[in-house]
């Protein structure tokens, strides 16, 4: 019992952070808006690192830990946005144009491809510096999306 203890501790972990993030076994559990509402989350905590870093970075005397903290928790935020696009929409949701579909649905399909692949770019610039100004356009790239993907997202 005392060997196996650690191995079943390493195991339910690592099966949590997976159930965490969803998984690709074909569910069917999905919450489209619960997604989007993650990644603005995300969005908001990239920005207040931002800010925060800025902010200690203009000290006379810069706390370097607490700058270094801010730092891993922007880029941690940005890759989960980037994990979100590709872990649950490309992989999931999006489904792939065929070829016996109408024009109009291979340029929707194209559409979404495009903007989400803006909106991982986005995030990965985001991960570069501590210009506020994308995460505004990742924002914005996350809201366009949302009205790509869900058609009813419109009338709100």
């Amino acid at each position: 019992m005392k060997k196996t203890l650690p191995i079943m501790i390493i195991w339910l972990t690592l099966f949590s952070l997976q159930a965490f993030a969803h998984c690709q076994v074909p569910c069917g559990i999905f919450d489209d808006g619960l997604r989007f509402s993650i990644m603005n989350e995300h969005a908001e905590t990239v920005l207040k690192a931002m800010n925060q870093i800025k902010e200690l970075s203009a000290a006379e005397k810069p706390d370097l830990n607490q700058i270094i903290r801010w730092t891993n928790t922007k880029d941690a935020h940005a890759n989960d946005i980037i994990d979100i696009c590709s872990n649950y929409f490309l992989c999931q949701r999006i489904k792939p144009a065929t070829g016996n579909q109408n024009e109009a649905t291979v340029k929707a399909y194209l559409a979404k491809l495009e903007k989400i692949h803006q909106l991982m770019i986005s995030a990965m610039k985001c991960k570069h510096h501590t210009d506020t100004a994308e995460v505004e356009r990742l924002k914005t790239l996350i809201h366009e999306f949302l009205h790509l993907y869900d058609e009813k997202a419109h009338k709100h």
